[in-house]
């Protein structure tokens, strides 16, 4: 403890020091530890991170893009922000596509005995054509060529595309900053399930929308009901596909495979949604103070859609909620910036980075937005993990490095570990980094984040505790709040293609 005083103390008074010798008449302010301690005492004491947290989750639940939640969830931001005195609050259109809804999804064991099945229907899927009550087909694992011959029994069929699953998602990915040792970052890849001899995915998919399929029952590789359920608008190739958890698909396909008369009841009703083909981005900001930089920016950003199946708790409600609070926490100790804090919460981001790209594009990319490009200081995101914030992934930029790392000192009681060298892939400074701004990830924890909330039916309220959302905002009004003041410039980074899905 003693040391770890002694680097904080060393660290205010290398931040002190630079600041006194800065002209008075700039009015810089100085980031001491009374800074923090007034940004800590904020973020503690009158914490409203849990409020937009529970209405993001609980009042309307999931966000999918395109959805009227999504909207919904965008006009509530919106006016919140306004209301803790926020300037320019506003809601930013881009073109999306056609919604999606899903009104009614019924999946039962029927006979040989009656069990209502764990299932949920991939967005963007179509409706099945009334109620089917039918022996299952399983194609699972099958050549093209004996599913070519099986064309006629697919025509209306309740059809189990895939195999057994036998391999399940049971590791998390390694916590970067848990050692010096450098790990694999990202989400560990998704098991593979059956023979190569086997038709692929794609194969199957087509085949059995040739046939006229009436509805494709599949599974994932989560266990003990998990489901992993995703989903993409295929235009006129949409099919009326659903996802069951993996111990009721391998139920009911070994029925089928041991000749066990079996039957399915299977109803499916949606809808797209074209009334509105925009999403929306969510953006407000503190002014700068200083005439010098006040038209510089830091951003700080997360997505606010999720997926349909949970309530995108922790993919990307507590993100949100974290980044609206750090603002808030601003806005309440009468932070003056030299440089803008803006704030961006990003609709369509599942779908491949689509609102931040948007942003990126219509703001910063090209010769025409020069200018504006190289007026943004920095770009903070928060996204994959739940949990504490132990760090930030720095894109292999020594330089910024050495500032994030001092950054850091003061918030090590905190929970804050240290930053990692490497890079990480697949979520919104992606689309920064693409058009050549500075743009880092926070690190944040991944215990039972890969194998169960990600992007699955469980990712809902009881993942994400009070005190980490707290926490999630105090670091990063730090890191906002510091990067709006420094005179010190971040590297930026060569334009490079963003990467979309996580």
């Amino acid at each position: 403890m003693t040391r770890r005083l002694s680097l904080v103390a060393g660290t205010i008074a290398i931040i002190v020091a630079q600041a006194s010798t800065l002209p008075i008449a700039q009015e810089r302010p100085t980031l001491d530890a009374a800074t923090l301690q007034r940004i800590r005492s904020e973020g503690t004491e009158r914490s409203q991170a849990m409020v937009a947290f529970d209405q993001f989750v609980t009042v309307i639940g999931p966000r999918l893009a395109g959805s009227p939640e999504y909207k919904k969830a965008a006009e509530w931001a919106r006016t919140t922000l306004q209301s803790w005195g926020l300037a320019g609050a506003q809601l930013e259109p881009w073109e999306f596509g056609r919604g999606w809804a899903l009104d009614r999804l019924v999946v039962e064991l029927v006979e040989p005995r009656y069990l209502p099945l764990n299932a949920y229907a991939e967005a963007w899927s179509t409706s099945t054509s009334g109620e089917i009550v039918a022996v299952p087909v399983f194609v699972g694992g099958k050549p093209l060529a004996d599913l070519n011959a099986m064309r006629d029994k697919l025509r209306g069929a309740i059809v189990l595309s895939q195999p057994l699953v036998t391999s399940f998602v049971r590791e998390d990915r390694l916590q970067p900053t848990a050692s010096d040792t450098p790990v694999r970052i990202g989400a560990p890849p998704m098991p593979r399930q059956g023979s190569q001899a086997g038709a692929t995915a794609q194969q199957i998919s087509q085949l059995l929308r040739e046939a006229g399929a009436g509805a494709i029952l599949r599974s994932s590789a989560g266990e003990h009901g998990t489901a992993f359920v995703l989903g993409s608008d295929r235009g006129e190739n949409a099919q009326p596909s659903i996802v069951l958890t993996a111990e009721h698909y391998n139920m009911v396909a070994r029925m089928v495979d041991r000749g066990i008369p079996v039957k399915l009841r299977v109803h499916m009703q949606t809808r797209f949604l074209t009334a509105d083909t925009k999403s929306y981005n969510v953006v407000a900001e503190i002014p700068g103070t200083d005439a010098a930089v006040r038209d510089e920016v830091v951003l700080l950003g997360a997505h606010l859609d999720s997926w349909h199946t949970g309530t995108g708790a922790t993919d990307n409600a507590d993100g949100s909620a974290a980044v609206m609070e750090a603002m808030r926490i601003l806005k309440a100790i009468g932070a003056r910036p030299r440089r803008t804090i803006r704030v961006a919460l990003w609709g369509g981001e599942e779908e491949g980075l689509l609102g931040s790209k948007a942003y990126a594009t219509a703001h910063y990319a090209g010769d025409a937005n020069k200018a504006a490009r190289d007026k943004v200081a920095a770009y903070l995101n928060l996204d994959p993990g739940m949990g504490p914030i132990y760090g930030w992934y720095m894109e292999n930029m020594a330089p910024a490095k050495v500032i994030f790392d001092r950054l850091a000192e003061p918030l090590k009681e905190i929970g804050v570990r240290r930053n990692v060298e490497a890079g990480i892939g697949n979520t919104d400074h992606l689309s920064f980094r693409a058009v050549g701004i500075p743009g880092f990830n926070a690190v944040q924890d991944y215990a039972s984040y890969d194998v169960r909330t990600h992007h699955t039916n469980v990712d809902t309220y009881e993942r994400i505790r009070e005190e980490d959302l707290k926490q999630n905002a105090i670091v990063l009004a730090w890191y906002a709040l510091n990067l709006a003041t420094t005179d010190e410039k971040l590297p930026r980074p060569q334009p490079a293609g963003a990467t979309p899905g996580r």
